[in-house]
């Protein structure tokens, strides 16, 4: 009978007749990959997946709202972000910067695929794990650690404006690997990033 569910509207139909088979179906072939996309977002596993839990939970208790022209891929993916920018402004307010990052985020969220913004993430983290060993050491300290360039050339005795060029360079060769969307992820990963 699973073959059915593979067909989205066929899996809707089910859904809103209350087929456990069907969410069955649901949270099985999803849980996994909604469970890495809130983690790439949020970067805390427990917090992510109580987010996943809660949409699939919010999907059952309202399924006989679902429209069965509904892409529900999409409905998923975009019930967990709406749930992630949700969780990020309780906890700490949204400055400018960062409501134009999030705006952005929703429209790549919207034009692309489910892997588009998955991929994104790892080219950003594979072009910090490549860059040269003290450049990455001074961009890790400057943004996943928050230091100031001042605390960064305190703490490794070197000079501000090294720091600043190092931090420079990071950013250069990211861009080049990623576009113009390196700001977006380095949001994402970081939280505010100084650019």
């Amino acid at each position: 009978m699973t073959e059915n569910f593979s067909n989205n509207s066929d899996l809707i139909l089910y859904l809103k007749k209350g087929d456990l088979n069907a969410y069955a179906y649901l949270v099985d072939t999803y849980n996994h990959k909604l469970c890495l996309y809130a983690n790439s977002l949020m970067n805390d596993v427990p917090v992510s997946e109580d987010i996943v839990q809660n949409v699939f939970i919010k999907v059952w208790e309202k399924r006989d709202n679902l429209k069965a022209d509904l892409s529900i891929k999409s409905y998923l993916y975009k019930s967990v972000y709406n749930a992630y920018i949700n969780e990020y402004k309780r906890n700490q307010s949204v400055t400018a910067l960062e409501k134009k990052h999030i705006e952005e985020l929703d429209r790549i969220i919207e034009d692309k695929d489910e892997y588009a913004l998955e991929k994104l993430i790892g080219l950003v983290k594979e072009a910090i794990q490549e860059l040269p060993p003290k450049c990455k050491e001074i961009f890790i300290l400057s943004k996943k650690e928050g230091l100031s360039n001042i605390e960064i050339s305190e703490y490794l005795n070197i000079s501000k404006n090294t720091i600043e060029r190092q931090i420079n360079i990071a950013f250069s060769k990211i861009r080049k690997n990623v576009g113009n969307k390196t700001d977006i992820i380095l949001f994402l990963l970081f939280g505010f990033v100084k650019t």
